[in-house]
């Protein structure tokens, strides 16, 4: 059944096939575009917050049910990520140059 697609499509390949396609325009230029590496260190950095905020939101409804021994459970993970961002300013990630 799937080989009969591969028998069966046609095959004409033309050089307009091989083009990116962008809105009906045709492409100016090349198709790369090089990101640098300084984006790739602050959205790895988002997501990180981005994954915190996600523990926070539930654990802070219902904050007065869990009592105590969850307030010292999230400062313990609050402060892990609070340390892990001071490493990433002390070594100099944060700082755009």
């Amino acid at each position: 059944m799937f080989g009969s697609n591969r028998l069966l499509r046609p095959s004409h390949a033309t050089a307009e096939k091989l083009l990116t396609y962008e809105c009906g325009v045709d492409p100016v230029g090349e198709g790369w575009a090089q990101t640098h590496v300084r984006y790739y260190v602050y959205a790895y950095l988002y997501v990180i917050f981005a994954v915190d905020a996600v523990f926070l939101f539930p654990w802070a409804t219902v904050f007065e049910v869990l009592g105590w021994a969850s307030v010292a459970e999230m400062g313990i993970f609050i402060g892990f990520i609070a340390v892990g961002l001071l490493y990433a300013w002390r070594t100099g990630v944060l700082a755009w140059t």
